[in-house]
C-alpha cells in the first residue's frame, strides 16, 4: 500500500524517552474502511503509538500520516480527521446523551439538529429511554455508544480506540463489536489498541502484535487461527 491511500501510515517510526527506545522502526499501514487491532503487553508501545498519531509526541525519526496529514507538524489538522476514544470516555456526567452530543459537536464546529442526534444515538444502539438521562448513571458500554454516535456525526475518516472492551461484560463487548462493524460499514477506519485477543479475532480485519516497539507478527482475517494466535501471542497479550 502507498502512503497516499492509507488512513494510518507509519513508516520506520522511532520514539525514545531519555535515550530509551519505546518505538523502534515501527511500520504500520491501515487501509480505509478496515478495523485493525494492535495487540501487545504493557510497555510494548501501544499508548506511545496513539500519542504520536494524536500529535502529542513527535517522532525521533520516521514518518507518520493521518489521512495524509503529519500530526507532528499540523496536530490540529490531523485531529480534525480523527475521533479518539480513550479507555474511559471523557463525557459530561451532568449532561444527558442528547446534550453531550449537541455540545461536543458544537465545539467541533458541526452544525446539527436534535433529529440528527437522535438518529445517531439510535444507530449506535443506545436505548431511547436513555437519551435524556444524565450520563452520571451510565455504564461504560452506554458511554461508548454516546461517544461513537458523536464520532459518526463528525464524519471523520479515522477512529482511534484505547482498550475499548476493558471492564465490559461479555454481552456489552459483543454489542460493542457489532457497533464497530456498523462503523466500518459506513466507510470509517478503526485502529484499536487492546489486550483482548478474543475480541480482536471477532471483529478485526487485521491483527498486529507489538513487542519492544515494533510489529513482530501481523495476520489478516482469512488467516486467523485462534490456537496459533494464542501460541504466538503467549507472554505478550492476555486472552480476555
Amino acid at each position: 500500500m502507498t502512503s497516499s491511500t492509507a488512513v494510518v501510515d507509519i513508516r520506520a517510526l522511532s520514539v525514545a524517552f531519555s535515550g530509551r527506545p519505546v518505538l523502534s522502526e515501527l511500520d504500520l499501514q491501515v487501509e480505509p474502511g478496515t478495523i485493525y487491532a494492535l495487540l501487545g503487553g504493557n510497555g510494548a508501545g501501544k499508548s506511545t503509538t496513539l500519542s504520536v498519531l494524536l500529535g502529542f509526541l513527535a517522532p525521533s525519526s520516521g514518518t507518520v500520516r493521518v489521512a495524509g496529514i503529519d500530526p507532528a507538524a499540523s496536530p490540529e489538522q490531523a485531529r480534525a480527521r480523527l475521533a479518539y476514544l480513550p479507555e474511559n470516555v471523557a463525557l459530561y456526567d451532568h449532561l444527558s446523551a442528547l446534550e453531550n452530543a449537541d455540545y461536543l459537536l458544537s465545539l467541533a464546529g458541526r452544525r446539527t439538529d436534535a433529529a440528527a442526534i437522535r438518529d445517531a444515538l439510535h444507530a449506535a444502539g443506545l436505548q431511547e429511554s436513555a437519551w435524556t438521562q444524565r450520563l452520571a448513571g451510565f455504564s461504560k458500554g452506554m458511554r461508548q455508544k454516546v461517544a461513537i454516535a458523536i464520532a459518526s456525526m463528525r464524519e471523520v475518516p479515522l477512529l482511534l480506540l484505547d482498550e475499548p472492551t476493558s471492564g465490559l461484560d461479555p454481552g456489552a463487548s459483543a454489542d460493542f463489536h457489532v457497533l464497530l462493524e456498523s462503523v466500518r460499514a459506513r466507510g470509517a477506519t478503526v485502529l484499536m489498541v487492546t489486550h483482548d485477543l478474543l475480541g480482536a479475532v471477532e471483529v478485526a480485519d487485521r491483527i498486529g502484535v507489538l513487542d519492544h516497539g515494533r510489529i513482530v507478527h501481523e495476520v489478516a482475517r482469512a488467516q486467523f487461527d485462534l490456537p496459533a494466535l494464542h501460541a504466538h501471542f503467549s507472554g505478550r497479550v492476555r486472552a480476555a
